[in-house]
C-alpha cells in the first residue's frame, strides 16, 4: 500500500527561509513564529499519515452508495471526519466570531497541501465546506452568517456549490434553474444540478446548498444569474434543524477517480432558497467561492504529484534493475537498484523540482491573499487574481503530468492496482477539469486577465522580477549563472510573448487565444523559477551562516539548479509556438478534423 510522509520540512524552509512570514507586516504574522508553525504542521501531518492516508485507498476501493435517497461514504470515513472537526482543522483560518481559530490563510494552505496528499476524496468534503462558508461570509447578510457559518465552520454542516447542469458547464448563462419569488421573502428553486462534489452524505447533520438560478423575469443570459442558499433542512429561527428542503440526490456519479467523494445529480423541486446578496449577481458571489477554489484545485496537482513522487521514489530506491553503466551500485546483489540509471533520476528530478517549486509558489501566493483580505492590499489582490489561473491550470496540468512519470518507475507494477499508483494518477485527473477546464483558465488569463486594471497587475509581476534580479545580481558568479540568469531568460520570453498579443491579437483575436494555453504554461514556469531563485537565495545563505543542516540546502540547490537548467528553457518553445499565430491552429474547416 502507498504511504505517505508530510513534507513540514520543507514547509517550515519555505515560510521561515523564504518567505520569512514573521517579518512581514501583515496582520497575525508576527504570530507564526517556527516553533508555533511547526507544532501545527507537525500536527496536522500526524492525523493526515495515519489516519487519512491509509483510508485513501478505501476510499478508491469501495466508493460511495445511494440507498434510499441517502449516500453511505467509504469505511472509515465518518469516523474520521469527526477527528477532524474534533481538532478544530476544518475552521483553522476562518473568523474566531464563527468559531473558527482566525489563523492566517497560509497556514490552512500548508495544512490543506498535507490533507490532499493524504486523501483528496476525503478532503473534498470539507474543502467544499470552506469555500461556501467564505462565499456566505463575503456576501450573506448578517443573519445568515449567523445561522448558517458556527456550523459550517465546525463541519457539523457541510457545503456545495451548485453551477453545472446537464446542458451546460462554463457557460453559465444557458442555465435553467429558476427561482420564484415568494411573499415571504424566500425563493422557489427548482431545476436539476449534476457533478456536485459532496453533494449529499452520511458525514454531516445538515448540507448547505449554494445554487446557481435565474430568478423568473430576470435578465437573460448570465445577467440574470443570482445566488442563493438552499439547505438540505431547514433551520429553525432557534437555530435547530426543521422539515426536510425540497432538494434530493437523483444519482451518484460514476467517476474515473475520486471514489471516495460523493459527486451527486441534485434534484431542486420548488425547495426553499434564500437568495445571498443582490438580484442577479450571483456570479459576482461565486467567484468568490471559486476563486478560493481554484486555489485548492491547483494545490490538489501539487499534492497529488508530490504523494506520487514520494512512492516513486521508495520504489526506485527498493527495486533492483539492471545494472549501472559507470559500474555496480550494488556488488553484493544481483542487480543495482532503479534509482541508479540516468533516465529514472530525470523523471524523479522532474518530480520532485516541480513539487518543491509548486509549493512555494502556492505558499507565496497564499501571502497575497492574507495581505488582501487582512491588510486590505489591493495590490496583492490584483496580482493574486492574475496568478489564479496559473496556479490552477499550470499546477495541475504538470502535477497530473508528473503522477504518470511517478507510475512510469514502476513500470508494470505501476499499471497494477495492487500498487496503488495509479489512484492518484486517476484522482489528479479531475483537477484540471473541474472549478473551470484548463482551458478555460488559459482563456481567462490572456483575455481577461493581462488587461485587468489596465495591465497593472502583469507589469507588477514583471517588476517583481526585475526587481528581484536587479536587487540579487553580482554578488555570486555562481548564483547569477544558474539561477538568476535563466531567469532572466524566460522573464523576457514571457513579455516578448505578451507583446506579440498586443500587437497581433487586436487585429485577430484568435492569434492571441490560440496561444494562451502556452502562454499559461510559460507563465506557470516563470513563476516557479522565481520560486527556485528565492529558494536559491535562502539556501546559499544559510549554507553562508553555518547551518546545522547543510544536506538540506545543498540538496535544495541541486534540485533548484536542475529546474532552471532543464525545465525553465521550456519557455523558449511556448513563444515560438504563440508566436507562430493562429494560422495553422485554424487552418482546416470543421468538416475536415
Amino acid at each position: 500500500m502507498p504511504s505517505y510522509t508530510p513534507p513540514t520540512k520543507d514547509m517550515q524552509f519555505i515560510l521561515h527561509d523564504v518567505l520569512n512570514v514573521t517579518g512581514s507586516d501583515i496582520p497575525g504574522y508576527d504570530e507564526l513564529e517556527a516553533d508555533f508553525t511547526s507544532a501545527i504542521l507537525d500536527e496536522a501531518g500526524k492525523l493526515t499519515s495515519e489516519v487519512l492516508a491509509p483510508l485513501n485507498v478505501v476510499g478508491d476501493k469501495e466508493g460511495c452508495r445511494l440507498e434510499n435517497g441517502v449516500v453511505y461514504t467509504p469505511t472509515g470515513f465518518k469516523d474520521a471526519f469527526e477527528q477532524v472537526k474534533e481538532g478544530g482543522w476544518p475552521g483553522l483560518d476562518m473568523p474566531e466570531e464563527f468559531g473558527g481559530q482566525n489563523m492566517p490563510y497560509v497556514i490552512g494552505t500548508a495544512v490543506g497541501e498535507m490533507f490532499s496528499s493524504s486523501n483528496m476524496a476525503f478532503t473534498m468534503y470539507q474543502g467544499l465546506t470552506h469555500g461556501a462558508a467564505s462565499a456566505i461570509l463575503a456576501h450573506g447578510s448578517q443573519a445568515q452568517k449567523e445561522t448558517y457559518l458556527p456550523k459550517m465552520v465546525s463541519c457539523e454542516w457541510t457545503g456545495t456549490m451548485n453551477l453545472t447542469e446537464p446542458h451546460c458547464g462554463t457557460d453559465l448563462g444557458l442555465m435553467r434553474t429558476k427561482a420564484e419569488p415568494q411573499d415571504d421573502g424566500t425563493y422557489k428553486i427548482s431545476g436539476q444540478k449534476i457533478f456536485i462534489s459532496a453533494g449529499e452524505h452520511d458525514m454531516a447533520d445538515n448540507i448547505i446548498h449554494l445554487v446557481l438560478a435565474k430568478i423568473v423575469g430576470g435578465p437573460e443570459g448570465i445577467k440574470g444569474v443570482s445566488l442563493f442558499i438552499v439547505p438540505k433542512f431547514l433551520v429553525n429561527e432557534d437555530g435547530s434543524l426543521g422539515a426536510r428542503n425540497g432538494v434530493a440526490v437523483g444519482n451518484i456519479e460514476e467517476k474515473m477517480g475520486i471514489h471516495g467523494n460523493s459527486t451527486c445529480v441534485m434534484n431542486y423541486d420548488g425547495a426553499v432558497g434564500y437568495l445571498i446578496g443582490e438580484e442577479h449577481k450571483g456570479m459576482r458571489a461565486m467567484f468568490t467561492m471559486m476563486n478560493e477554489a481554484r486555489i485548492g484545485v491547483g494545490m490538489q496537482g501539487l499534492s497529488q504529484a508530490e504523494v506520487a513522487y514520494q512512492n516513486a521514489l521508495d520504489y526506485a530506491k527498493d527495486r533492483l534493475q539492471g545494472r549501472d553503466v559507470t559500474g555496480d551500485k550494488n556488488p553484493d546483489g544481483p542487480a543495482d537498484p532503479l534509482i541508479v540509471h540516468p533516465d529514472i533520476r530525470r523523471s524523479l528530478m522532474d518530480q520532485k523540482s516541480f513539487a518543491e517549486g509548486a509549493r512555494a509558489f502556492i505558499l507565496w501566493s497564499a501571502t497575497m491573499i492574507d495581505a488582501a483580505h487582512r491588510a486590505g492590499d489591493k495590490d496583492a489582490d490584483g496580482l493574486v487574481s492574475l496568478l489564479t489561473p496559473i496556479i490552477k491550470g499550470f499546477l495541475t496540468d504538470v502535477g497530473y503530468d508528473n503522477t504518470i512519470k511517478a507510475q512510469q518507475v514502476y513500470g508494470g507494477h505501476g499499471y497494477i492496482e495492487e500498487w496503488g499508483m495509479s489512484q492518484y494518477t486517476r484522482d489528479a485527473r479531475i483537477a484540471m477539469i473541474y472549478e473551470g477546464a484548463n482551458g478555460v483558465q488559459a482563456l481567462d488569463l490572456v483575455g481577461r486577465k493581462l488587461a485587468q486594471d489596465g495591465g497593472k497587475h502583469v507589469m507588477a509581476f514583471f517588476d517583481l522580477v526585475k526587481g528581484f534580479i536587479k536587487d540579487n545580481a553580482g554578488q555570486d558568479e555562481a548564483y547569477d549563472a544558474e539561477f538568476l540568469e535563466p531567469l532572466k531568460t524566460a522573464s523576457k520570453d514571457l513579455q516578448a510573448a505578451g507583446m506579440y498579443f498586443m500587437q497581433n491579437g487586436m487585429t485577430n483575436p484568435n492569434n492571441a487565444l490560440s496561444g494562451s494555453y502556452d502562454f499559461m504554461h510559460m507563465f506557470g514556469h516563470v513563476c516557479l523559477g522565481l520560486m527556485w531563485a528565492k529558494m536559491g537565495k535562502a539556501s546559499r545563505a544559510a549554507l553562508a551562516d553555518g547551518t546545522s543542516d547543510p544536506a538540506f540546502h545543498e540538496t535544495k540547490l541541486a534540485t533548484g539548479r536542475y529546474y532552471m537548467a532543464r525545465q525553465l528553457p521550456s519557455t523558449a518553445l511556448h513563444l515560438t509556438r504563440i508566436q507562430s499565430g493562429a494560422d495553422t491552429v485554424m487552418a482546416l474547416d470543421a468538416a475536415n478534423f
